[in-house]
């Protein structure tokens, strides 16, 4: 029987480094033993956690080439910060996890940092022991989850510093993920196993057996529900698997992989179903296809080969992404010697007019819901933006308007600190007829660019429909 090639637009997905001189280097990453990523990013800011105890380095997108020794750090932490994390709803705000027991938030302001930053606007004191984890919520503001040693896992609204839920699990956490509304996480911990969990009240939904080796394991949702975990065979083989909640005892396919030591880390694009398999240590990326109805279900498309094995890894948010070169992911990899290469993951593709069918709608970075409608039992996917060729240009940063947009019934903190207020959990309330009033006016104002924007696109649209007809009829002519 002959052998038949899957269909998939992304097939040919393939990755290219960027040059020297649009990479960074002189950036001094982390050296602790604990397994993560050590560096996030997005659409206007590169962090990396540093060798320097209690500090993470924050550097413009835009300020690439050698980093400076002196660059100014984020340093407020006493001990070794283990996690960061990007607010995925304000490109100016930035979560820390340390050793010594506090999750901080942090303001960075436009432009990046001029002088060291010591004072964050918010901090978030809870767990007994060092705090290994940090996730945001994807669809609701100032939602943020936290995971500590001492097997605790803390629901935070940021906005006015308050534990909203605070539970434990069975043993030390690995890694955590919020499902595509954000009603359920899933967990994998020391004991090996996979825990899908409501975070609103702590109970254990399913558990099962994830991968049977001792070293950690990740798990990822899909946007369909689904769950892709990365771990370890008790020969040290590393493997994957797919799951389906229901029934997480039994992968709906599990492979191997290769033999060696490093954790994989799976960053996953909902957006086209890509998952990008990245090893501590490694100097390959690994990609796959996820499909829910095609067997074997996880489909290889192709490695990316390095030159160095990475430290520290981290995939740019789709709107960042440049959609004028067919690029539909971006990775910033770290490696021991401090150098950070920036690949692009794009589809070839002849013709130059924008290839739309790469792109569904992407996440906006606006909030679906605020944190009170969140606690109070409410879903909401995240807020989807349209993709256009002119994205990842330098007009797709999401700052603080958008915060302000979705005004909270309880003060925000962060709203306040960025005013320039340092903010506290019992400071006075916002005056709420003022601020609707100033959202209005911010709202109307987007819109009518928005508008003109979109006038503008379609008169491009115009000229280029109008192009072709005359290429046309110059062919028709010509016969």
């Amino acid at each position: 029987m002959p052998f038949i090639k899957r269909v998939s637009k992304y097939n040919h997905v393939f990755g290219a480094n960027a040059k020297k001189d649009q990479c960074y280097e002189n950036i001094r990453i982390s050296k602790s033993s604990w397994d993560n990523q050590f560096a996030d990013v997005n659409t206007s800011f590169l962090a990396v956690i540093t060798e320097n105890a209690g500090a993470f380095l924050v550097t413009p997108l835009a300020k690439v080439g050698r980093q400076a020794a002196d660059t100014p750090l984020v340093s407020g932490h006493k001990a070794a910060i283990l996690d960061i994390a990007w607010c995925p709803h304000n490109d100016n705000v930035i979560a820390s996890a340390s050793e010594d027991c506090h999750v901080k938030v942090w303001q960075i302001p436009d432009g990046g940092l001029k002088t060291t930053m010591t004072e964050c606007v918010v901090d978030l004191v809870g767990h007994q022991r060092g705090v290994r984890l940090i996730k945001w919520h994807p669809s609701a503001q100032n939602i943020l989850l936290s995971a500590g040693s001492d097997n605790q896992i803390i629901i935070w609204n940021v906005g006015t510093g308050e534990a909203l839920n605070t539970f434990n699990l069975p043993d030390q956490v690995y890694s955590a993920s919020w499902s595509w509304k954000g009603d359920e996480v899933v967990f994998t911990c020391k004991d090996k196993k996979v825990r899908i969990v409501n975070p609103r009240t702590g109970e254990i939904k399913e558990e099962a057996i994830a991968h049977e080796g001792m070293k950690p394991a990740q798990a990822v949702f899909t946007k369909s529900g689904h769950i892709l975990t990365t771990g370890f065979t008790k020969q040290s083989e590393r493997q994957y698997s797919l799951r389906k909640p229901g029934d997480l005892a039994n992968p709906m396919c599990m492979e191997n992989v290769d033999v060696t030591n490093g954790v994989m880390f799976p960053m996953y694009d909902p957006d086209t179903n890509l998952v990008y398999l990245c090893g501590k240590g490694d100097n390959v990326v690994r990609y796959f296809e996820i499909s829910d109805t095609e067997k074997p279900f996880v489909h290889y498309i192709t490695t990316y080969q390095g030159t160095e094995g990475q430290r520290g890894i981290a995939m740019l948010p789709k709107r960042g992404c440049d959609a004028s070169i067919c690029e539909t992911a971006k990775l910033y990899r770290i490696d021991a010697k401090g150098f950070c290469q920036v690949i692009s993951f794009t589809v070839p593709r002849k013709s130059e007019i924008f290839q739309a069918d790469l792109y569904p709608d992407t996440q906006s970075g606006v909030a679906s819901l605020t944190a009170e409608e969140w606690h109070d039992g409410k879903d909401a996917t995240p807020s989807l933006m349209q993709v256009t060729e002119e994205m990842g240009k330098g007009n797709s940063s999401v700052g603080e308007e958008l915060v302000v947009e979705r005004a909270a019934a309880k003060p925000n903190i962060l709203n306040r600190a960025s005013a320039g207020v340092r903010a506290s959990a019992g400071a006075a309330p916002v005056d709420m007829d003022k601020l609707t009033a100033s959202v209005m006016a911010e709202v109307e104002k987007k819109m009518g660019k928005k508008v003109e924007d979109m006038e503008k696109e379609l008169a491009k649209l115009r000229t280029t429909v109008s192009d072709y007809e005359q290429r046309i009829k110059t062919l028709e002519d010509g016969k």
